[in-house]
């Protein structure tokens, strides 16, 4: 029998939706892993979501594309490369259709992560 503190809140986001969504989802999980070894993994605004120093990025599954969060300066910092995808003030869809990519969303993280933590460091001067 599952205690209920073995499941894991991220891995039942997944498993919700097809084989081909929960692949692609769990390749986006392990390269933000990769990227940022140190962060905590939760649900918040019911999506997966990596913590460290507060929000790094969220993600999550549409019926179309994949939808990440990095928050508004992930998006202005890395616009250029960005400009294909359709995107807003804090988000971007990569549409499902398409080669996930890998390579930027890993940039993307270990640039909010430098950011997380330089605004944390700031935090801790001023007290």
């Amino acid at each position: 029998m599952t205690k209920i503190e073995d499941v894991n809140p991220v891995e039942e986001y997944i498993r919700q939706f097809p084989k081909d969504v929960q692949v692609l989802l769990q390749e986006i999980r392990q390269v933000i892993r990769e990227a940022a070894p140190e962060a905590d993994e939760k649900i918040s605004y019911q999506m997966p979501t990596f913590f460290l120093d507060g929000n790094l990025v969220h993600f999550a599954a549409y019926k179309n594309h994949i939808g990440f969060y990095p928050a508004p300066s992930g998006i202005e910092k890395f616009k250029e490369e960005l400009s294909k995808y359709k995107s807003a003030k804090g988000s971007v869809q990569f549409p499902l259709k398409e080669p996930m990519p890998f390579d930027l969303i890993r940039k993307i993280v270990v640039f909010r992560m430098a950011e997380n933590q330089a605004l944390a460091k700031n935090k801790q001067k001023k007290r």
